[in-house]
């Protein structure tokens, strides 16, 4: 008996050949169908792979960003450090008995210092300059001062001397004078 189980059956007399199409057909349908859910398998597999490579490359950019910010909160505060160094270092004392009031600006608003006459005069032509430290203002030698500007420009107040004035100024005769107050 050589053959199939389809030519056995039907020399056997046993099925006919409408029940033996039919049934090669539910046997081809059940294949395609098995055929179809692990490709849709392999491309639900697919897809997954790639939500989760899209995930990971997602958290890895955000890591990295983190880091990034991280790295410059880290060197925002060694300049800090390093700027509060050189203010400690190379701060100018002002006398217990400096009496002469000293306003300037400070994010709009108007502070006082007092300092003594020569510091005043200093203050005036530039040679030294103003420097924040927490509540308190320090002066600095302006040498100082450019070193720190170059680091962070808003971290000291330097005055700048008075500029030659214009020709067809019609007060350039009248010069206003360091110490006035109002």
């Amino acid at each position: 008996m050589a053959g199939s189980l389809k030519d056995q059956l039907l020399k056997a007399g046993l099925t006919d050949k409408k029940r033996a199409n039919k049934a090669a057909e539910q046997q081809r349908q059940s294949a395609k169908k098995a055929k179809t859910a692990r490709k849709a398998g392999q491309q639900m597999e697919d897809e997954r792979k790639q939500a989760l490579e899209k995930a990971r490359l997602e958290k890895l950019e955000k890591d990295r960003e983190l880091n990034r910010q991280r790295e410059a909160e880290k060197e925002q505060k060694s300049r800090l450090a390093q700027i509060k160094q050189w203010i400690q270092q190379n701060r100018i004392e002002i006398p217990a008995k400096a009496e002469t009031a000293y306003n300037f600006v400070v994010d709009r608003k108007i502070k006082k210092i007092y300092v003594t006459d020569d510091q005043l005069n200093q203050l005036a032509r530039g040679h030294i300059a103003i420097a924040p430290v927490g509540e308190s203002f320090d002066l600095i030698p302006d040498v100082i001062a450019e070193r720190i500007e170059m680091v962070d420009p808003k971290a000291v107040i330097r005055i700048t001397p008075e500029e030659a004035p214009e020709e067809d100024d019609p007060y350039a005769d009248y010069q206003i004078p360091d110490d006035l107050m109002w």
